[in-house]
């Protein structure tokens, strides 16, 4: 993808036009837009799944909808800015993020609500890679990386306010004004991004490789379907095997077709750099352990631990609170070290944080959750930034703009990935041990009952039928605790080895070429 911006003229049309400050501010209440929505629905997820009468696996399509919208069109949507401009895109972006918003909002049913998530997704991708060409055209080499630092500061506090701004409304308000506050927010973003933002386009112009964007959102979709799918339709069966074949053929097909187009999607010469290879693994690796801890700790605080959104909100603070400190420090840390020993020690703390999470029981207190979120932010910190300059710094510099929309696409098919996996393994881990603690408070059921309570339990929730005596509400009630704890430890359990996989992974990458002027591309 060519990012040679064509020079903005030295006069301004306007007061304020082309302003390289006012720029930031109008790109940064666009992208805060983004993180703010990745972090807040996390809160909002228990209530929306009991008011639109939600499954597990529609909730996991609320989350990883929007995130595989935006990680296979996060490419697509630089080769946009190319040909159209990066204001006209960006400012696209920003309208269509906050109608989709609305009508999210106003979603009478899970299926519409998935719907507009997806096409939210899509839009937040247009804002991400056209927001970093617009700093570029807008500030003067000398004060970009100051720029993009700020840059990269604001999507860091808009993700730690994500879970108390979550709580705070869905408490306070409703679900749905989670989404609606995102439309004064765009209003504004759309007023100032008109009136200040100059436009700026690559001076070579590329086209859009049409045949990769259907085959690679193709295999993507197939294959978190299946995983979502599986614990439904059952691993061996025909459905999932054929969803899963279909990952395979569609993203074969698609490797291939990277190697005859005339300007491929993802150019395959990226790989030839191992460290590109690996620092990408990382990413996903990374976004895996993140996002599948954030959406099943919601399940635990809320259904389990009796929590309300809020007070959820609250208990995550420690880790979205702590990336905005671990991350410059992070920055310090690779600097004077390489990325090996930072990455490789970040996914160890990782690892023992998970570790601790998988130790949570029901009657957990803030301390017993704020230790590993805390170590969460720091062992999280170094992944982002390391893997970051590994992939951009390492790929050859002409195509140093696909390599930044990689690494943010690979962030978000990890969260995809890791709300699927984990949502799978959890909810196959509860159908197992259900049956167990049932018998062990003597509430008896048929085989038939266990498969229709399991997607409840895991959800956090317990199956109690209204009128239900007390005694057997309460028996039934901590039978069903205890089956989402067993589900919610294993996942962490597998969390914990996928750290510690990416600790080893880490230790065979190598620092990125600097280049005066780069800017790294920020989460």
């Amino acid at each position: 993808m060519a990012h040679a911006l064509a020079a903005p003229s030295d006069a301004p049309a306007r007061r304020g036009h082309g302003h390289p400050w006012l720029t930031l501010l109008a790109v940064a209440l666009g992208v805060i837009m983004v993180m703010l929505d990745g972090t807040v629905v996390a809160i909002a997820n228990p209530v929306i799944g009991k008011d639109l009468g939600a499954s597990l696996s529609d909730l996991q399509w609320v989350t990883s909808g929007y995130l595989l919208a935006l990680a296979v069109f996060l490419i697509t949507a630089g080769k946009l800015g190319d040909l159209f401009g990066h204001k006209s895109v960006f400012l696209v972006g920003i309208a269509g993020f906050a109608l989709t918003s609305l009508a999210i909002g106003l979603s009478s049913s899970v299926g519409m609500l998935i719907t507009f998530r997806v096409l939210q997704g899509l839009f937040g991708a247009l804002l991400q890679p056209a927001a970093l060409a617009l700093l570029r055209a807008a500030f003067p080499a000398e004060r970009l990386n100051m720029a993009i630092g700020i840059w990269g500061a604001a999507i860091g506090v808009s993700s730690a306010a994500g879970p108390i701004v979550g709580g705070l409304l869905v408490e306070n308000v409703s679900w749905q004004s989670v989404f609606f506050i995102n439309v004064p927010v765009g209003v504004v973003a759309l007023i100032v991004g008109i009136w200040v933002i100059k436009e700026s386009r690559a001076e070579s112009l590329s086209k859009i490789d049409l045949p990769g964007v259907v085959l690679l959102s193709g295999a993507m979709f197939c294959l978190v379907w299946a995983i979502i799918k599986a614990p439904e339709y059952g691993w061996s069966d025909a459905k999932t095997l054929g969803f899963l074949a279909g990952a395979v053929v569609l993203g074969a097909v698609f490797l291939f077709w990277q190697t005859r187009a005339s300007e491929p999607l993802l150019p395959l010469s990226l790989f030839s750099s191992a460290s590109v290879s690996i620092g990408t693994a990382l990413m996903v690796l990374m976004a895996f352990s993140m996002f599948g801890a954030m959406f099943f700790l919601t399940f635990f605080f809320q259904g389990v631990h009796g929590l309300s959104p809020l007070e959820s909100g609250m208990r995550m603070l420690p880790m979205s609170a702590g990336m905005i400190v671990a991350s410059p420090l992070a920055g310090a840390l690779l600097t004077r070290f390489g990325p090996k020993i930072p990455i490789a020690a970040g996914m160890m703390i990782t690892a023992v944080s998970m570790f601790l999470l998988s130790r949570l029981g029901i009657d957990a207190g803030y301390v017993d959750t704020a230790i590993p979120f805390a170590l969460l932010a720091f062992g999280l910190s170094p992944v982002m930034v390391g893997a970051t300059e590994v992939i951009v710094g390492n790929a050859p510099e002409r195509l140093s703009g696909v390599a930044g929309g990689m690494q943010q696409s690979a962030m978000q098919v990890g969260g995809s990935l890791g709300t699927a996996v984990l949502g799978a393994l959890i909810t196959g881990k509860v159908a197992d041990v259900l049956p167990g603690h049932l018998a062990a408070v003597k509430i008896p059921v048929q085989p038939g009952q266990v498969d229709a309570m399991s997607s409840v339990v895991a959800l956090g929730v317990a199956p109690v039928p209204p009128g239900t005596p007390e005694p057997v509400a309460d028996a039934l009630t901590q039978a069903a605790h205890l089956s989402f704890l067993d589900g919610m430890h294993f996942g962490f359990g597998v969390s914990v080895a996928v750290a510690v996989l990416a600790a080893v992974l880490a230790l065979f990458v190598r620092a990125g070429r600097k280049t005066e002027g780069a800017p790294v591309h920020v989460g």
